[in-house]
């Protein structure tokens, strides 16, 4: 049972009076349980969704308060209802601006390339977010394009500066959300920045191609969906799958690419290694100049040698892990979702605005969840919180959905026994189990 502020006082002026009247105070169970730490839920982008809530089902009131970062633009009204158009059943807008942005970056590259072959259109991304003709509009930015305009695009989330030599944002946009309510209180949401803008690449692409006349040999272009049908992050899919839609219907709508439609092969990564190259090698063997996922970082380190062995574009709109900047790619990966090393400093930011004594970071062990612990264990330090005043623990994610539950028993006692009064989660759906260890082992969670 919480003990509020209100009650404890309430419950002192009680026990004075009885004091006073030569009454002793118990001293048993509720002493220790006003002396034990409350602690304050955080998340991140893996889980500050509101499908996150059903993953706790008749629980869900257990994430009340939870605050977190995800990478997140302030969304203008009419492109929430655009995608809305497209995915009417659509109830968050995680990643939906940076798979939105991906399809249409690789449209126009492709267009400036005047070549499906995906190493031109490689050539091209990075360039046509910088040092162009400014453009906003998927049907302005063809239009330059097809003139043989140099063009930098500025879209939904790709909106204060473009990529870097490594091919990802050299800026971002971070939301602090927070649950209230059983679902994300959108009243409380704030937006801050991140990134250096110096930090955009100044390299000039390949001479742009000019078309003169109608459907170029090569084309149709032809992209392979990877996101996560399935699988952990499956409560993402949604938002991808809608703003990939969108773009691909954008697109199509201002005339195409080389004079054809835009061609979208749907694909499942599973959350899942095994799934992902699957859907890989099928999208090579139906001719996908360029895969668009995979949804987490560890499935897109997976399947990223596959990918370049079969001299194909992968260009993730969520993957976040810091590592993935200087993956050996060959210049054939990309990604729209920024770094960790610049989330990390957001989430400690947001942690460390509560005055926290004792703080547990809990991962997924993979290269995402690890990766972030890292970050923020190292933004943390850097804000003068020592090591005696962070914990940092691991899980071992369940393989598939036939896989037993995530069981965090052990973890959650360890937290107890530390007397933590801050956790951070970093995971997807499976870290639900976290939080329901932490309440089941006596954590007094703070809403």
């Amino acid at each position: 049972m919480l003990v509020s502020h209100g009650s404890r006082a309430a419950a002192l002026v009680a026990c004075g009076a009885l004091l006073l009247a030569g009454a002793a105070c118990g001293t048993g169970k509720s002493e220790e349980a006003t002396t034990t730490p409350q602690v304050r839920l955080y998340g991140t982008d893996g889980n500050m969704t509101n499908a996150y809530a059903a993953e706790l089902k008749e629980r869900a009131d257990l994430i009340d308060g939870m605050k977190g970062t995800t990478p997140l633009t302030p969304l203008p009204e009419a492109f929430k209802s655009r995608l809305r158009s497209v995915y009417p059943k659509l109830g968050d807008y995680l990643y939906s601006a940076e798979a939105y942005d991906a399809v249409v970056i690789t449209a126009l590259a492709t267009q400036l390339a005047g070549s499906t072959k995906p190493a031109e259109i490689a050539k091209q991304i990075v360039g046509v977010t910088n040092n162009g003709q400014r453009c906003e509009k998927a049907v302005d930015c063809l239009k330059l394009a097809r003139s043989g305009q140099d063009i930098e695009y500025r879209g939904v989330s790709l909106n204060r500066a473009g990529f870097t030599d490594a091919g990802e944002p050299a800026t971002a946009s971070y939301a602090t959300l927070t649950f209230g309510d059983r679902k994300i209180d959108d009243g409380k949401t704030e937006f801050v920045g991140a990134g250096d803008e110096s930090a955009a690449s100044t390299k000039n692409p390949p001479r742009p191609y000019r078309q003169r006349g109608g459907k170029v040999p090569s084309a149709p272009l032809v992209l392979g969906g990877l996101l996560p049908h399935t699988g952990d992050l499956a409560l993402a899919y949604p938002p991808l799958a809608a703003g990939a839609a969108l773009g691909i219907k954008d697109v199509n709508a201002a005339g195409g690419v080389l004079g054809e439609p835009v061609v979208w092969l749907d694909g499942d990564d599973g959350t899942n290694p095994d799934v992902a190259k699957s859907t890989v090698a099928k999208h090579v063997r139906n001719g996908a100049h360029v895969i668009i996922g995979a949804g987490a970082s560890g499935i897109s380190r997976t399947v990223l040698p596959d990918v370049v062995a079969a001299g194909r574009v992968l260009f993730s709109p969520s993957n976040t892990d810091a590592g993935l900047t200087s993956v050996e790619d060959k210049g054939l990966y990309f990604r729209t979702a920024p770094p960790d090393s610049l989330q990390g400093r957001a989430l400690a930011d947001v942690i460390l605005r509560d005055g926290p004594h004792k703080i547990v970071v809990v991962a997924r062990k993979d290269s995402y969840g690890e990766g972030l612990q890292e970050n923020v264990r190292a933004e943390l330090e850097r804000a003068g919180i020592g090591s005696d005043r962070v914990r940092l623990l691991t899980y071992e994610p369940p393989a598939d959905a036939k896989a037993p539950p995530l069981d965090f028993t052990a973890g959650a006692r360890e937290v107890k026994e530390y007397g933590a009064d801050a956790v951070l989660v970093i995971g997807f759906a499976e870290s639900a189990q976290v939080i329901r260890a932490l309440a089941d082992s006596g954590v007094q969670i703070q809403h």
